[in-house]
């Protein structure tokens, strides 16, 4: 059986948001499924198997962390669409159906895949006692998102802010549903990417994810708003990082990456 890693949102190798990508005939035992994903140990593998042709999707497509199973993940998206079409196993625009709903991924030219998701809802909330000190800063703003995410966007003072942060996960656990994204605007207008974030997820087993797709549904309306402009790009990660570029259309969001594969096996199991 076949397993490749790939780096999303990315398209140098060793950077972005490595993925486990597993193309299967049909889903086993959901205990398999966990326990494979707990043995890749990234932040999500990805397991994915053909639909009958007809049907409104053309692949089922599921994500694990390596504690539990997820309804929303862009990076293992990605990393599945960049599998799907290197090797030929489908072309044009994919159909995923998911716990989300079906999401569409389409390759262009120039080797970037855009992924159709549902755009998050956003709720002002506030500020969750221990928020600040779990993150050691000063919080500006905290917005909930929609149940498919579970996910705190939570505003801070500037990018060398969100940058410098060396949070205290244990405390962040039970803050959110999901995880926390921190964010702020870029510094640098002209650098290339309008605003920054870091997510952080201890609630499912992952400390740091260097570059959550499924959270850029939540903020690309947030900071479209501030920003007055439907597309946009996020920079995101730590020690890891990579670019997401964003296009708000109403109830859905398009994410756009590259994707590179950096690892190609078999799996004796």
């Amino acid at each position: 059986m076949r397993i490749r890693i790939v780096d999303a949102f990315t398209d140098l190798p060793f950077s972005g948001n490595p993925a486990g990508v597993l193309l299967l005939d049909s889903f086993p035992e959901d205990s398999w499924l966990q326990k494979v994903a707990a043995e890749v140990n990234l932040s999500e593998t990805a397991f994915a198997h053909p639909l009958p042709a007809g049907g409104e999707a053309d692949w089922a497509l599921r994500w694990f962390t390596p504690t539990t199973e997820v309804d929303l993940c862009g990076h293992a998206t990605l990393a599945t669409a960049h599998v799907l079409h290197t090797t030929g196993a489908a072309s044009g625009t994919i159909r995923f159906a998911t716990r989300s709903g079906v999401l569409g991924a389409t390759a262009a030219e120039d080797g970037t895949i855009t992924m159709d998701f549902p755009t998050s809802a956003l709720l002002p909330v506030p500020v969750p006692d221990g928020l600040a000190k779990a993150l050691g800063a000063e919080v500006l703003a905290v917005h909930d998102t929609s149940a498919h995410i579970g996910d705190l966007v939570v505003e801070l003072r500037d990018e060398a802010t969100v940058r410098a942060l060396t949070p205290d996960f244990a405390a962040l656990v039970g803050l959110s549903s999901r995880g926390i994204i921190a964010t702020a605007a870029a510094e640098n207008p002209d650098g290339g990417y309008d605003f920054v974030s870091r997510g952080f997820f201890p609630n499912v087993g992952i400390e740091e994810d260097p570059v959550t797709g499924s959270a850029h549904t939540a903020l690309a309306p947030y900071w479209s708003a501030r920003f007055g402009r439907d597309e946009l790009t996020g920079f995101q990660g730590g020690a890891r990082t990579g670019l997401v570029r964003t296009r708000l259309r109403g109830e859905r969001t398009l994410l756009t990456g590259h994707a590179v594969t950096v690892i190609d096996g078999d799996l004796h199991a």
